[in-house]
């Protein structure tokens, strides 16, 4: 059985199948924070979509980060560092990419186990 969670015309902000969440790119609501405020809103947005799916950032198996300006990563690694589970630590990748608007500073989409 296939679960969506907040779907809307286009998409839905987590999808639950095969005993996995797939959230999908999370962006900040507030567009005109720095980093470190965008990165902060993005992981709490995952972590309640991932509550809602029935998991949560211990059962993370999968981050993928898009900054616009890679001279974000360390400002944003010292928020998901401090956000992670440093015990059960996803597998990730983070690339440089131009996001949807140039007013965002991340996007962020994980896969998590139930």
């Amino acid at each position: 059985m296939i679960k969506y969670f907040q779907s809307g015309s286009r998409m839905s902000q987590a999808v639950v199948y095969g005993g996995l969440v797939h959230i999908a790119g999370q962006v900040a609501d507030n567009r005109k924070a720095g980093i470190e405020g965008q990165t902060s809103d993005v992981l709490s947005k995952i972590e309640a979509l991932l509550v809602e799916a029935g998991s949560s950032k211990s059962k993370l198996v999968a981050v993928n980060i898009f900054l616009p300006q890679i001279g974000d990563f360390d400002a944003m690694n010292g928020i998901y560092d401090a956000w992670v589970d440093p015990q059960r630590l996803p597998a990730r990748a983070c690339v440089e990419a131009r996001l949807a608007d140039p007013d965002l500073r991340i996007e962020v989409t994980a896969i998590a186990a139930i």
